[in-house]
């Protein structure tokens, strides 16, 4: 009901802010912003009515896509509305004596408008699907001959429901995985955003994605259905059975708080993978010390844990695995992506957003993830596909 009475309003004020600026300068612009403006809102209403409509499952592919675009319109429209309304309101209070209106704040504001609807559009359309191979070079301390030069891809945060119309972007990242030649494939967790039934049969495209060795993967806080609002406790238990099974099915094997000792010629690597639940700021980290319980003298450790801040409280300087791979930041779909110069306000939650980071001799590489969350948009923070390559220090 509350966001019915904010389209409707919105929609008042910004053909009344159209008409008071354009009509009585030039009949061509009026007519052209109002047309313009009556396509943005019969894409919305769609959007609304087939959101209120809906009347499947909440995980479901469909009504998950739907939310996301709704959330998108809001974000591209209705927001830049209410800046406009804003500007042209607060311009016929001044002039409140003439009966008359700020044309120069009413530019002002149609200005802000625009440009924010352009920017969230280039990134809606281009920003989300610009798959970025990062390269890291981790020079790891005493690694085994055998280990030197192994090349990791590290995949997150696919959120596959944003790939729904879209099954063959992810087909040319399972391709482009694939050219990397990676011995080992390792993902961070988040395939979904609220439940099991997103999958939608991604699983016969992810298991596509060949290594050398193995692949393994982790449950991020997304998968066990903690933003689902009508699961129940049952429910629950019944999306991570379903989860395991559809991420095996994807040519991964899950590690649920516990490791696994792969043998790479004469070296052994520990693969250790932690369940991470919750949400910000309470997430739940698994159970490192039951995950490394009886671990072997292994000549390489390797950690998977979605959220980059388990690094700091568990890891970094309290153990000895060398390698941390984690995900969950998004680099929260925004900011400054520059070769020589990288920013994200994900840095105001996460310490460690993006990239590559050192701490004496352990290592954490922090993937921005391949899918969006909540709004399909990514402005200047592009999706990323990470290749980790181990050498000696």
């Amino acid at each position: 009901m509350l966001l019915f009475l904010l389209l409707i309003i919105t929609e008042i004020l910004a053909v009344l802010v159209i008409r008071q600026h354009f009509f009585d300068k030039s009949w061509i612009s009026y007519y052209f912003v109002i047309t313009l403006n009556t396509v943005m809102s019969i894409w919305i209403w769609i959007l609304w009515l087939e959101a209120v409509t809906f009347n499947g499952i909440y995980d479901e592919p469909d009504n998950v896509w739907i939310m996301m675009n709704l959330a998108g319109m809001i974000a591209a429209v209705v927001v830049p509305r209410i800046i406009a309304s804003i500007f042209h309101f607060s311009g016929r209070l001044a002039g409140r004596k003439t009966g008359g209106h700020s044309r120069r704040l009413t530019n002002t504001g149609l200005i802000i408008s625009v440009l924010i609807f352009l920017i969230l559009a280039v990134s809606t359309l281009f920003g989300r699907f610009n798959f970025r191979t990062e390269e890291y070079t981790v020079k790891i301390s005493g690694l085994h001959k055998d280990l030197n030069g192994l090349r990791i891809v590290q995949l997150s945060d696919l959120h596959l429901s944003c790939f729904h119309h879209h099954r063959e972007l992810l087909e040319e990242v399972v391709e482009e995985v694939n050219r990397l030649k990676p011995g080992l494939i390792l993902n961070t967790g988040d395939f979904v955003t609220f439940g099991w039934r997103e999958f939608d049969g991604f699983d016969t495209i992810l298991a596509n994605s060949k290594s050398r060795y193995a692949n393994y993967a982790v449950l991020g806080n997304h998968d066990f259905g903690t933003y689902q609002p009508f699961y129940t406790d049952a429910d629950l238990e019944n999306n991570v059975s379903w989860m395991n099974k559809l991420v095996r099915s994807s040519g991964y094997i899950v590690l649920n708080d516990e490791h696994t000792i792969l043998r790479i010629g004469e070296a052994e690597v520990a693969i250790i993978g932690v369940k991470t639940k919750g949400s910000f700021p309470d997430i739940i980290h698994g159970d490192l010390a039951k995950a490394t319980e009886n671990i072997s003298d292994a000549d390489l450790k390797i950690l998977l844990s979605h959220d980059p801040n388990h690094w700091e409280r568990a890891t970094m300087g309290k153990t000895d695995i060398d390698l941390t791979l984690a995900g969950h930041t998004h680099g929260m779909q925004m900011g400054i992506f520059t070769k020589n110069f990288r920013w994200s306000p994900a840095i105001f939650f996460y310490k460690r957003w993006g990239g590559h980071y050192t701490e004496g001799d352990q290592h954490l590489v922090v993937n921005r993830g391949l899918g969006v969350l909540g709004i399909p948009f990514r402005i200047w923070m592009p999706p990323e596909i990470s290749l980790i390559t181990l050498m000696p220090e």
